[in-house]
């Protein structure tokens, strides 16, 4: 008797190609080359000076990508082009989604939406856009029958 590995995660593969092909053959989607939107994936990350995004865009080229602020909402939109020029029936396998997308953030707005800096390499797309300076706290002093209470306030500055 022959001893086999067993992979949890078959059965779950098994069960989403199934489903696909279900959803795929409820919508007459035969064509395996239809050009499906898709969602890139992103990282965003904020400190004290700025909010940073890094979108996952490879196979794209920079100038098929859309930045905009617009009311302090964030939008990005872009096309992975299908460049095969095989024939479809030369295909065994087609994994990677291609066709556009859109994706938008809401800024805090704190953030200055007039300098947005972008860099695009490796097939990631870093967006940088920096806060509005802040004070580091204005200390004062005050008491109220004999009390004193010392506060330190964060100071917008404009």
């Amino acid at each position: 008797m022959a001893i086999t590995r067993w992979d949890p995660y078959r059965e779950v593969q098994a069960l989403q190609n199934r489903m696909n092909s279900l959803f795929r053959d409820m919508n007459g989607e035969n064509d395996p080359l239809a050009a499906a939107s898709f969602v890139p994936a992103v990282d965003i990350y904020e400190d004290e000076k700025k909010v940073l995004l890094k979108l996952e865009v490879p196979g794209i080229d920079q100038e098929d990508l859309d930045v905009r602020v617009e009311n302090h909402t964030l939008t990005v939109k872009g096309e992975r082009k299908f460049e095969g020029e095989e024939k479809e029936e030369n295909f065994h396998r087609i994994e990677r989604r291609y066709g556009s997308f859109f994706r938008a953030f809401t800024l805090p707005t704190t953030v200055d939406t007039e300098n947005v800096k972008a860099d695009y390499q490796n097939g990631v797309l870093k967006l940088d856009v920096r806060k509005i300076g802040f004070a580091e706290g204005v200390r004062f002093t005050t008491g109220v029958a004999g009390i004193t209470v010392s506060v330190t306030v964060a100071v917008d500055v404009v």
